[in-house]
């Protein structure tokens, strides 16, 4: 099935519009929007990537009484995925504006003219924005973000397996890294104490 045709995942949650494909904000100039979708960069990962592989993934409710994410969602493989192997594009819509209060926002790219590009996949994305850190969950993350380019040359942000393959029915766990959690820290230190 191509990903043009690929359709909304089943109890998609209503509040997140579902895409398949990169939305791209008019805040990207032209010509960063040019190379995101067809340049060349010697940065990226060089394995090339042909399109999302939502078929070893799905997304499921959290219900375990020891999970941090209880109550939400998570992204779990429904069948072994190898080592260091592509699973899943991150979907969203591709900006160059300060989005700090959203938890789905990722880093792609950042240009020698000083333009920082994100994906952000807070109110439009595809499964992989419901990949959780795997603090409190695993001893060490079974996944991380890598960029790489598309066969057809598009510079995305995706997930990939890591060293050791991760069995079926596994929950895919990232490290949303020290800068996320820093962030977030100091958020919930500039809250007013109210007990």
């Amino acid at each position: 099935m191509s990903s043009s045709s690929r359709r909304q995942p089943p109890s998609w949650p209503s509040h997140i519009q579902y895409i398949n494909a990169p939305r791209y904000h008019p805040s990207v100039p032209g010509p960063v929007r040019s190379f995101l979708i067809s340049g060349t960069n010697p940065a990226p990962q060089k394995t090339p990537i042909s399109g999302p592989s939502t078929s070893l993934v799905r997304v499921r409710y959290i219900t375990e009484p020891s999970h941090p994410a209880r109550g939400q969602n998570g992204l779990f493989a429904v069948r072994k995925i190898l080592s260091r192997s592509h699973i899943i594009d991150y979907i969203g819509e591709v900006h160059c504006q300060d989005r700090a209060d959203s938890d789905y926002d990722l880093s792609l790219f950042r240009s020698a003219d000083g333009d920082n590009v994100g994906v952000d996949a807070s109110v439009m994305g595809n499964e992989a924005r419901f990949v959780n850190d795997y603090r409190g969950i695993r001893s060490k993350p079974n996944a991380v973000f890598v960029e790489s380019r598309t066969s057809q040359g598009e510079l995305r942000m995706s997930i990939w397996s890591s060293k050791d393959p991760i069995q079926k029915g596994d929950e895919i766990l990232v490290s949303y890294g020290k800068s996320w959690w820093r962030s977030r820290i100091a958020q919930t230190d500039a809250l007013p104490d109210f007990a």
